[in-house]
């Protein structure tokens, strides 16, 4: 793969369908190592998940990152962008305008997925309605946005701020995870003193500086998970001090271990 040169895509056309009489339209498509899917925005509300591979959201200010066992939600006119670094199974569902499952003020949000969820946008992404026959495409549209009412969030998000000084420190720090620099040390990166950095990242993105490089770090632990790396491996390319640090943060985070986060006994829950 060409680092410099990702592979990219263009939006599905079903994501610009507005026909409240097909509320849910489902779409699949195989993601090559790399991809980049353009940054977009699209009428339909969309139900993004990977059916293998772990997906990176870039919408407005934040970082959604989508392992299997969740799904995405884009409201519609949302523009974002869609990558994967070790290619993904994206599976989607598009949502007419006329319905609103996570009401009309909801932003992008990660959500763990019932199997029941699943197993309906496996449906719908693999035949089109007219294949599937319209009535029955109707009924599992219908619990599909049930579902989608209903899905829990899950914190698998990274806030990144407007400020041009803490958008410099983010991106860099997104870039290289592993850098253990204090704040004090990495203030040259921004081009401002540590104190006025932790204010932004509190009035900016909610989190102290520290949290949210340890959410930054967990993140980026996903995907690296989802590629077999071992936790050992991961800890100190992450930065951190120990193996033990990285599982104790990590299971802070999410509830469980490095190593069981893919489980298929999680999906299954």
């Amino acid at each position: 793969m060409d680092v410099d040169n990702p592979p990219i895509y263009h939006p599905t056309g079903v994501a610009f369908v507005e026909d409240s009489a097909q509320p849910v339209l489902g779409h699949g498509r195989d993601l090559v190592a790399g991809a980049v899917i353009r940054a977009h925005s699209h009428p339909r509300g969309q139900l993004l998940w990977a059916a293998d591979g772990v997906l990176r959201v870039h919408a407005g200010d934040a970082v959604w990152i989508v392992p299997p066992s969740h799904a995405v939600w884009i409201p519609g006119g949302m523009r974002h962008q869609v990558s994967t670094e070790g290619g993904a199974q994206a599976r989607n569902l598009y949502v007419d305008p006329s319905v609103t499952p996570r009401g009309a003020g909801a932003g992008c949000e990660v959500l763990l997925l019932t199997p029941l969820m699943r197993e309906i946008i496996l449906r719908l992404a693999a035949r089109p309605a007219d294949a599937m026959g319209l009535a029955r495409c109707a009924r599992l549209a219908a619990v599909a946005v049930d579902e989608i009412a209903t899905l829990p969030a899950a914190p698998l998000s990274l806030p990144g701020g407007h400020d041009p000084r803490l958008r410099r420190l983010t991106d860099y720090l997104g870039g290289a995870p592993g850098d253990r620099r204090s704040l004090e040390d990495l203030a040259a990166v921004a081009g401002a003193s540590p104190r006025t950095l932790e204010r932004l990242f509190r009035a900016e993105t909610g989190l102290t500086f520290r949290q949210w490089r340890s959410r930054l770090r967990v993140l980026a632990a996903l995907e690296r998970l989802k590629r077999g790396e071992a936790s050992t491996q991961i800890a100190y390319s992450l930065g951190y001090r120990s193996p033990s640090a990285f599982i104790a943060a990590f299971h802070s985070h999410f509830g469980c271990s490095p190593q069981s986060f893919f489980a298929p006994a999680r999906t299954e829950a």
